[in-house]
């Protein structure tokens, strides 16, 4: 069994060295950010972090965030004016509708797991025992506009 050993790592030498000494993509065709670089903005103690993917929230026009939400935060009921498109990252998100503040009646949503969220419907969400993060995408400008 081990006399096939060396003569296949031999082979795959020439394949798996390169591998190694690989050069960064050619800017000009594509363009990363590696997780570590990630310019999140927030403040944790008070709420998500989030960084802009591309677009502007705050603005007219498509936009792409990433939320971190820490553990055991969640916002208040609230509306966004456009329908937003999201996908759990990682970790758990938590989510509820209406009006009445319920974390304890939330719905866990995992990673992977791919969500709208309707124009002007009443909703919350956040982290419970464990922080998460989520990709939204949608049409700006993107208030939270708190219900009362």
């Amino acid at each position: 069994m081990f006399r096939y050993a060396l003569p296949a790592v031999l082979l795959l030498a020439p394949v798996l060295a390169p591998v190694a000494a690989r050069a960064a993509p050619d800017p000009t065709v594509l363009a990363y950010t590696l997780p570590d670089k990630l310019d999140w903005k927030g403040d944790p103690r008070g709420g998500p972090l989030s960084v802009i993917l591309w677009g502007d929230p705050a603005k007219p026009g498509p936009y792409a965030i990433l939320v971190k939400w820490p553990a055991h935060q969640m916002s208040e009921p609230h509306t966004h004016p456009y329908d937003r498109h999201v996908v759990v990252v990682s970790g758990t998100w938590w989510v509820g509708s209406g009006k009445t503040f319920d974390p304890a009646g939330a719905t866990p949503l995992p990673a992977g797991t791919v969500v709208t969220h309707f124009a002007n419907q009443p909703h919350y969400d956040g982290a419970k025992d464990e922080p998460c993060i989520i990709e939204i995408v949608g049409e700006g400008p993107a208030p939270v506009i708190p219900v009362k």
